[in-house]
């Protein structure tokens, strides 16, 4: 069983089982199927049956002993079995096809049954340490050819057939779209839940990490108690059940009290192995679990499992207490549809937050790295100013001692508090060190946890820190029962067995000596935060004068290379005093095989018009990267992103589009589209050297001014062997010189020197128009259409 769960040593067959063995019993292999329905256990091609359940007659009407090792149509009859087997034969998942609706011949009255199939998985046997030869008289059975057909009476008129699955839950599906929180969703699919199945409760259960559930929703009968708020430890659903809640996604116990129905032979014949019944729909059940049921009173249960990333995360559980239920397989199947649906837009609406939370840290990140290349600002003030430690990690306080100096933010920590959490997280040998416990894991600091129970720390070299805490969230947790009384002793015979509790009353525990726990997110965020701190603190410690360079030029990266471009990009800074600046450039391809070309100038050229261009250019690329969005559409985004993120930046930018379609491609034609945000115009030679600067339209507004500011594309047709030029308004604007006079400079030097590579242009424009040292910063984009096919060159 290559994908069964490996959580062995299981318990031997026969083995008693209570609450001390009940994580290792073999729950997978019961051996036995629930009563409701029969199983057969089908060899492949022949279509043999070699394992059934002792009640095969309560449905089929043969007695077990006459069907093994007969062909299934003898037993089943010709039209049932045929039906099996072409839904068996045809193409896809079995699975999607159930269930097969079937009328038998049982003495002369026909008895209508939903078959069920899967294909049961073989491997090594987990429950022996030597394989029991099969039963006699049985032939050997390949390996992975086993059909599991299980029939249940299908009584009174079916509600739907599956294909139908979707229009039974289509109105709930239309108010889980339009749902406007977590809570609407789980409300609105318990009680969906309810009205589809008939059971007398219905609840959404939800894990925490450690898989201790909670009922966060709830419909049911006006006459019972509610269970909604309470909480159940993981002890009550073991690690193994999990496992197979996460294969098998619906389950259903018809009635608690039922008598197990045992498979024979007891090895499926030609494995020396129980049939694994992960997949079973019949499958039987822990006889601990049953008992825990009747201890709550309920006489019939189904559970839907609830997945993201193929974990479980949380039940839709059902309850019926007036007396055995069974709903048939494709009400089952529509509530499962349901929960999936439920899962599908948890994960969606969890990633939309995700992404606008990453999002906003991703910009103060870029702003922090950026701006502590500023060595006139101690690193330990920008660190605690506007934009700073508490916008990456959300906490109560943070302290920092960085190059000699501290200081907090947030609520106030005092001085000897920090340097203790300081002191404890260089002791545990870590980057990032963290807590959400920390009177319990480190009491001998004597910490007030209202103060810091949750500490999140960057230890750095020389005794320097940056230390987030979060005090302590005192809360109530009301669990269905008693969770530290698990089990009750009771005699049976001249021995003594662990059972599960009997009350499942409200019980109150208070939690103490907790905070809100670090998120993975946050982790890995702070990890990355220490990284940038420690590169900014060795760069200022070497007082190496042209870090802020460096790390400019590290975010205007190599450029695309596209097999039908050449591309060439510059930038110069200012002046040798002032190395940083707004300006940037851009050159990536998107998945669609377009080139997009950017070109900004972010107002000023320090440090603060770095650390913009810095989350401009991120948020752009972003943006940008799989968008269907044209130039306009891009920009127009990024402006929305520049309000909604309260980045109090403006900037100029321009935004191209390399595209072209097969026919243009064998025209040897691109379009060129492109949008301005009030940035200079693109400048383009043909392939005969004819230059003209494209400024028939008006640029639009400025970044960062009106984030509703209307926003519009403009088209050109290129010839292959035309050269495209975008640049920043250091090339052209001098003191001494009119900007349009700047502007017929550069279109004489790029007719006098079109000719050339592209890497030789952009130098000689730049040594052309600036002979000395640049009086604005410069970045130029130079992009040439080659003039043949790639597959020519």
């Amino acid at each position: 069983m290559t994908d069964q769960l490996q959580t062995g040593p299981w318990l031997a067959p026969g083995e008693p089982v209570d609450l001390t063995n009940c994580e290792r019993e073999p729950i997978h292999v019961p051996g036995s199927v629930q009563p409701r329905g029969v199983l057969l256990a089908v060899s492949e091609p022949d279509m043999v049956v070699r394992q059934v359940s002792r009640n095969l007659a309560d449905v089929v009407g043969t007695a077990w002993q006459d069907a093994l090792g007969r062909p299934l149509a003898e037993v089943l009859g010709v039209g049932p079995a045929g039906a099996i087997a072409r839904s068996a034969s045809a193409f896809g998942d079995l699975r999607e096809r159930n269930p097969v609706e079937l009328v038998l011949d049982c003495d002369g009255t026909p008895c209508p049954v939903d078959a069920i199939l899967h294909r049961a998985l073989h491997g090594p046997d987990l429950t022996r340490t030597a394989p029991r030869p099969s039963a006699p008289g049985q032939p050997s059975l390949p390996a992975a050819s086993t059909l599991v057909v299980e029939l249940e009476p299908a009584f009174g008129p079916r509600p739907f057939s599956f294909p139908n699955t979707y229009q039974a839950v289509r109105g709930t599906i239309g108010e889980l779209n339009r749902a406007s929180s977590l809570q609407e969703l789980y409300d609105i699919t318990a009680e969906a839940v309810r009205t589809l199945t008939g059971f007398d409760r219905v609840m959404v259960y939800r894990y925490d990490p450690d898989y201790n559930g909670e009922v966060v929703a709830e419909a049911k009968l006006p006459e019972l108690n509610s269970f909604l708020g309470l909480h159940y430890p993981a002890s009550d659903i073991p690690a193994q059940a999990r496992a197979l809640y996460e294969k098998n996604w619906v389950r259903l116990i018809n009635d608690v009290t039922y008598t197990p129905s045992p498979l024979e032979p007891v090895d499926l014949p030609g494995t020396g192995q129980p049939l694994d019944m992960t997949y079973s729909t019949l499958r039987s059940v822990s006889p601990i679990h049953c008992e825990y049921l009747q201890n709550m009173g309920v006489r019939a249960s189904m559970s839907i499992s609830l997945l993201r990333d193929d974990k479980l995360w949380g039940l839709i559980a059902c309850h019926h207490y007036s007396g055995p239920h069974a709903p048939p397989y494709a009400t089952r199947a529509a509530a499962e549809f349901l929960g999936s649906t439920l899962s599908l837009r948890l994960v969606d609406r969890s990633e939309d937050e995700e992404h606008r939370r990453a999002l906003r840290v991703r910009s103060t990140m870029a702003w922090l790295t950026a701006a502590a290349l500023d060595e006139d600002r101690p690193l330990a003030e920008t660190m605690l100013g506007r934009s700073g430690l508490l916008d990456v990690v959300p906490a109560d306080s943070v302290a920092v001692n960085l190059q000699g100096r501290t200081g907090t933010a947030g609520v106030p920590l005092a001085p000897e508090v920090a340097a203790a959490l300081a002191a404890w997280a260089a002791a545990r040998h870590g980057d990032v060190i963290s807590t959400d416990r920390l009177p319990l894991v480190a009491p001998q600091l004597a910490v007030p946890a209202e103060l810091a129970c949750g500490v999140l720390a960057l230890p750095l070299p020389d005794g320097q820190y940056v230390i987030w805490t979060r005090a302590e969230q005192v809360h109530a947790v009301d669990w269905g029962g008693d969770p530290h009384n698990k089990a009750i002793a009771e005699r049976e015979g001249d021995s003594i067995r662990l059972s599960p509790r009997k009350s499942f009353d409200r019980w109150r525990e208070t939690v103490r000596s907790r905070a809100e726990a670090w998120t993975p997110a946050e982790l890995n965020e702070a990890g990355e935060l220490r990284t940038h701190l420690l590169e900014s603190l060795y760069a200022r410690s070497r007082r190496v004068a042209r870090t802020a360079l460096t790390l400019q030029r590290s975010l205007l990266s190599e450029p695309a290379d596209p097999a039908d471009l050449s591309v060439a990009v510059r930038y110069v800074p200012a002046s040798q005093d002032s190395q940083v600046g707004g300006d940037w450039y851009d050159v990536f391809q998107q998945p669609d095989g377009a080139t997009v070309l950017v070109i900004g100038d972010v107002v000023g050229h320090d440090t603060e018009a770095a650390a913009c261009m810095g989350q401009l250019r991120g948020l752009l690329r972003g943006i940008t990267y799989d968008s269907a969005d044209g130039p306009a559409g891009v920009l127009t985004r990024l402006d929305r992103a520049i309000d909604g993120l309260q980045l109090t930046t403006i900037a100029s930018v321009l935004v191209a589009r390399l595209e072209q379609t097969d026919e243009e491609r064998q025209a040897g034609v691109t379009r060129l589209r492109w949008s301005s945000a009030g940035h200079l115009p693109p400048v383009v030679a043909g392939p005969d050297g004819a230059v003209s600067v494209l400024d028939d339209a008006r640029p639009d507004m400025l970044l960062g001014v009106d984030a509703g500011a209307r926003r519009q594309d403009h088209v050109l047709t290129v010839q292959r062997g035309s050269t495209v030029l975008l640049y920043t308004d250091g090339l052209v604007e001098r003191r001494d010189q009119l900007f349009d006079d700047g502007i017929t400079r550069l279109c004489e030097e790029f007719a006098a020197a079109w000719r050339e590579p592209v890497d030789q242009l952009a130098d000689r424009l730049l040594a052309r128009l600036l002979p000395d040292r640049a009086e604005d910063d410069v970045a130029l984009v130079a992009v040439r259409l080659d003039p043949q096919e790639p597959s020519a060159r």
